[in-house]
């Protein structure tokens, strides 16, 4: 049995973001947290071939979670604790669970203890993020972050003190590192990029993003450069239209050489932290009826395994630029069932559609995050 988590609505300076994460075999997961070995599963993932390429760049392995996550591990303090966490674009703040913390959630991860850092600086600032079915209200404090082979002295994040809810508990990671502008980031903390670039830490302001299909391993963030080796063809250059989220503006998507939604230009944001593909309701259903989707009692879309290979691409139009998803891509396979990547939601927003990029899209083209020119660079991920 299949269903669809709902990460977060958010509505910040009249942006609308929806965070959506697919969770597929919940008793893999439960096992994993249960068992207590999650932690081991992913800091024993083989580190990413892009290290060998980029030596004086910091290279952060992604352990790839069933599709549905990509997780890295860094450290904060001195002594160093270990903490999972996702690389996300579509948030600012880095938070983990701390030892101050009683919910069910902190208690299935591991919890930052200040005490047993030399380098610690606590602080009164309370800092809050909210999910669709969780949530987490802490405290800032400065301490120093590594992250592949950068360390970051005196980085401001937050500890938990609350985390409500089911999701963070079940969640196959500690907490989060946002990657996104500081404009929209919680109590005005400064996010971890931002630091390495004033720091002088990074070669170029700049990181870029490869994520592997099909539960593969070597998945990575490389912070400070791009590697060639891992997409085809050229890199087409993205202007954002917003510098909150990673915000660009999409021509049209089409499918049969017509739009399906998004007819006069739309929104949408590269989020490396949402799994699926997300969009307004109305446009979703467009699409969930060209492709003959049928929704199940438990709310998901499914289609006859036997009809992907008729289904055509969706092709995402952006700066003139097609970038085509094949069936194999916006359709999920598993158990037998298969399921549309495909997720509707249903608040209005004062920017007109808006659509979330999330995994499903990111799988198929290395993407460039670059601060300096304020572009996002996509190619064809090899």
């Amino acid at each position: 049995m299949r269903w669809l988590w709902l990460l977060g609505v958010v509505v910040v300076a009249h942006t609308l973001e929806t965070r959506v994460s697919l969770h597929r075999r919940k008793s893999l997961r439960r096992a994993l947290l249960d068992g207590g070995v999650l932690g081991s599963v992913l800091l024993q993932q083989t580190p990413s071939p892009a290290a060998r390429y980029h030596p004086t760049a910091a290279t952060e392995p992604l352990a790839n979670y069933m599709d549905l996550e990509y997780v890295g591990t860094i450290s904060i303090g001195t002594p160093p604790q270990e903490f999972s966490v996702i690389f996300d674009t579509g948030s600012a703040n880095l938070w983990v669970p701390s030892v101050y913390c009683s919910s069910r959630a902190c208690a299935n991860h591991r919890r930052f203890d200040p005490a047993r850092s030399s380098t610690y600086r606590g602080t009164t600032t309370s800092v809050a993020t909210w999910y669709g079915t969780g949530s987490m209200v802490g405290v800032l404090g400065y301490d120093t972050v590594t992250v592949g082979n950068i360390q970051v002295p005196n980085q401001v994040f937050g500890l938990s003190l609350s985390e409500p809810g089911s999701f963070l508990a079940r969640a196959p990671f500690d907490g989060f590192l946002g990657l996104a502008f500081p404009s929209i980031s919680s109590s005005g903390a400064t996010p971890i990029f931002d630091n390495m670039m004033s720091q002088g830490l990074v070669s170029q302001d700049l990181f870029s993003i490869y994520l592997t299909p099909n539960k593969q391993n070597g998945s990575f963030v490389l912070f400070g450069g791009i590697d060639d080796t891992y997409f085809t063809g050229n890199l087409s250059w993205i202007p954002l239209s917003a510098q909150s989220y990673w915000q660009i503006k999409v021509d049209s998507i089409t499918m049969y050489g017509r739009p399906i939604a998004c007819p006069y230009g739309c929104q949408a944001i590269v989020d490396s932290g949402t799994s699926l593909l997300a969009g307004p309701s109305r446009s979703v259903g467009n699409i969930h009826y060209e492709m003959g989707a049928r929704r199940s009692p438990s709310g998901v879309y499914l289609v006859s395994c036997s009809f992907i290979r008729l289904l055509p691409d969706i092709v995402f139009v952006i700066a003139g630029t097609q970038f085509p998803l094949p069936p194999q891509a916006y359709i999920l396979q598993e158990d037998g069932s298969c399921m549309s990547g495909f997720e509707g939601y249903a608040l209005p927003t004062a920017t007109g559609e808006l659509w979330i990029l999330g995994d499903i899209f990111l799988r198929r083209y290395y993407s460039v995050f670059d601060r300096a020119n304020g572009m996002v660079g996509l190619a064809p991920a090899v």
